[in-house]
């Protein structure tokens, strides 16, 4: 892990567009000040994940349950008949899938030690962060420092996804769920340090995989002007099954489906789920 010193400031939260989805409370955006924190360049990688696992010895909320959500265009040949999930059959139960195992028992990490660690629910986020005293980052802290000091952007580079320099970020391409065409060079996930990094020399803060935060999911922006990232951390530093935030999009993120890999994008899911497209990044207080 490479922590990046982020220096705080005020800065307006939330979506720049009129892209989102009304539940996902995006607007109004919102004046919020940030102190100084540091955060990790990248996501956790499987490399990380694995050393807090030789030294702990945890095992993982899916590999105690059993089995993981796999997106079906990432199965191994013996798993091609694992159920589907009603009303996203992009999605099969997978027996055996977890973190060390992502695409079912017989794949392996192997050769992705520097890609993001997946299979990962917040509550086993919330164990590695004690392991290695750091935190979850709130939605606003996640938020500026993926922004990188450009508060009026929908992406960190720009206003489109795809400019005349080509592809900035791990997303889908192609028609959802059935067609990735792969023009950014990747299916499922890529390497951390893939594609440029914001001006905060941090790596794909959008795309590849959705990360956690520590507030729960849909709060209105308002409330991060009374609470900061501590107070946040404070209160929702225990195991729960309740619904908490993730930011980023992942590398199943479409426009036609989910378009929810702007800067200003929300999302989350209940804390205990996992799947192939779930990671997380940390932070540290000055």
């Amino acid at each position: 892990m490479e922590f990046k010193k982020i220096i705080g400031n005020d800065f307006l939260m939330g979506a720049v567009d009129n892209e989102g989805f009304p539940e996902d409370h995006e607007k109004p955006r919102t004046k919020v000040n940030i102190p100084d924190f540091y955060i990790t360049d990248t996501t956790i990688t499987n490399a990380d994940f694995k050393r807090f696992v030789d030294e702990t010895n945890y095992i993982s909320e899916a590999e105690a349950a059993g089995w993981g959500f796999v997106f079906y265009g990432l199965l191994n040949s013996e798993n091609t008949d694992a159920q589907k999930v009603p009303d996203t059959p992009w999605w099969r139960i997978v027996k055996g899938a977890s973190w060390k195992h992502p695409y079912g028992p017989k794949s392996s990490i192997n050769d992705l030690m520097d890609h993001p660690v997946v299979h990962i629910s917040r509550n086993d986020a919330l164990v590695f962060c004690k392991w290695s005293k750091t935190r979850l980052p709130s939605e606003a802290e996640w938020e500026y420092a993926a922004r990188g000091g450009n508060n009026d952007l929908i992406y960190p580079w720009g206003n489109k996804l795809v400019d005349n320099k080509g592809y900035h970020a791990n997303t889908w391409q192609g028609s959802f769920p059935n067609n990735n065409d792969k023009s950014d060079g990747f299916f499922g996930t890529a390497p951390v340090y893939s594609f440029e990094p914001n001006s905060f020399d941090l790596y794909q803060v959008i795309g590849n995989v959705w990360e956690w935060c520590s507030n729960k999911r849909g709060i209105p922006l308002k409330d991060f002007q009374n609470k900061n990232g501590k107070d946040f951390w404070s209160s929702n530093d225990q195991y729960s099954e309740d619904e908490y935030a993730m930011r980023g999009g992942s590398f199943l993120c479409h426009a036609s489906y989910c378009n929810r890999y702007r800067l200003g994008a929300r999302n989350g899911n209940t804390a205990n789920s996992t799947s192939s497209n779930v990671g997380f990044r940390v932070v540290r207080d000055i």
